[in-house]
């Protein structure tokens, strides 16, 4: 996996949006409490990007999801080592 990125395994309740929703929030609470340099760095702005990517393990293999991170970083201006 690239940095930034995580691939989960979720049950179908609650619904994918509110699970990404809550796993960015937690995380993102947790690194920040535990590491003062990212708290200060982050303040006040988004941890995490907006966007997230979607699908069932059958449907894809793990070339496409390659693809989807390196489309996405090069879109975003971010490096993989960002």
């Amino acid at each position: 996996m690239r940095p930034h990125s995580a691939l989960a395994q979720a049950a179908i309740h609650p619904p994918h949006g509110i699970f990404v929703r809550r796993a960015k929030g937690r995380s993102s609470r947790k690194i920040q409490q535990e590491f003062e340099h990212i708290r200060k760095r982050y303040w006040g702005q988004r941890f995490w990007q907006r966007g997230y990517f979607s699908t069932t393990s059958g449907n894809i293999t793990d070339d496409i999801i390659m693809r989807y991170l390196d489309r996405h970083i090069h879109k975003d201006g971010l490096s993989p080592s960002a």
